[in-house]
């Protein structure tokens, strides 16, 4: 697991794609990037086993004799 962004890195961070941010909002968009990077860590953990990836999902294909 990686260590959280502190204010600091976030705003080194921020610069590098040209989103300089003001002194007061740093803490908390390190916050937020925080909480954002804590849920993605929980959705790669998932398991989806045989399950296909989204993009072979075709919206009105399905076939609506299927039993569930």
């Amino acid at each position: 697991m990686t260590s959280e962004l502190t204010p600091q890195e976030t705003a080194r961070g921020a610069l590098r794609a040209g989103l300089p941010l003001k002194d007061d909002r740093l803490d908390g968009v390190a916050a937020t990037a925080n909480h954002i990077h804590s849920v993605i860590s929980l959705l790669r953990e998932l398991d989806f086993g045989e399950t296909p990836p989204a993009s072979s999902f075709r919206a009105g294909q399905e076939n609506a004799d299927a039993t569930v």
